[in-house]
């Protein structure tokens, strides 16, 4: 039923455009601290106008998200705004999404877009792994290698709302080489295109969930990889002093 539905929406053109972004090779180190303060990140492109595909009241704060990759990583920021922050889950592969949390879903052959990888991660720095493959044989979760990042709040016990709250940052550095059964190749090279999502789930108060390519009714979850947009990888992008 579900593939019928798809089929449905993108034959009839109610399927809405998803997006399309090139993501920059970066021009020096990037130092996981939580931070964003380099400026290759300054220069790398957002991927802003999340969509609130289930909105029906409340703020829609706004998530602005960049990437940028090198021979090793791909490097994922979110800038989160944010004026009631909170995260309770502290355990490995907990259910991160019912805090403050950010997802980057990571299809790396478009061929075999159902072939995805999640990384999910909250407020105060618990991470959900799963690998969504047709020749993954392991548990519903799954253990990526040298997945280096950090939050806002990392480590904390929990992160209770307060009057102070105003913004979150998660920033992270996933080896390529989790990607090697699916990517054509490992690191990309120049014109490679993935296909991808990231997402975002609110706290306990104004809870939204968002997501940069959108889910167009009947679609719900956001494991629908076929909704998925793309990003292209290309080359350094010129200084801007």
């Amino acid at each position: 039923m579900r593939i019928l539905i798809l089929l449905f929406l993108a034959v009839s053109g109610l399927m809405a455009q998803a997006p399309s972004q090139d993501v920059y090779r970066t021009g020096g180190p990037i130092v996981i601290d939580g931070e964003l303060d380099e400026r290759a990140w300054r220069q790398a492109p957002a991927f802003s106008g999340f969509h609130f595909n289930e909105w029906k009241e409340g703020e829609k704060e706004k998530t602005v998200a960049r990437m940028l990759w090198d021979d090793k990583n791909l490097y994922v920021a979110y800038y989160c705004h944010d004026k009631h922050i909170s995260a309770h889950v502290t355990e490995r592969h907990g259910p991160v999404s019912k805090d403050d949390c950010v997802e980057i879903f990571v299809s790396p052959n478009p061929e075999k877009v159902r072939n995805y990888y999640t990384f999910e991660i909250n407020a105060i720095g618990a991470m959900l792994n799963r690998c969504k493959t047709d020749w993954w044989r392991g548990p519903a979760t799954w253990e990526p290698e040298g997945v280096a990042y950090r939050t806002s709040f990392h480590g904390q016990p929990n992160k209770e709302e307060s009057p102070e709250d105003d913004h979150w940052i998660v920033e992270m550095a996933i080896p390529f080489r989790n990607f090697s059964r699916d990517a054509a190749h490992t690191p990309p090279v120049e014109g490679d295109r993935w296909k991808l999502n990231l997402n975002r789930t609110g706290g306990m108060t104004n809870r939204q969930n968002s997501t940069w390519s959108p889910l167009d009714p009947p679609i719900r979850s956001f494991h629908t990889p076929e909704a998925f947009g793309t990003v292209r990888f290309v080359g350094r992008k010129p200084d801007k002093r």
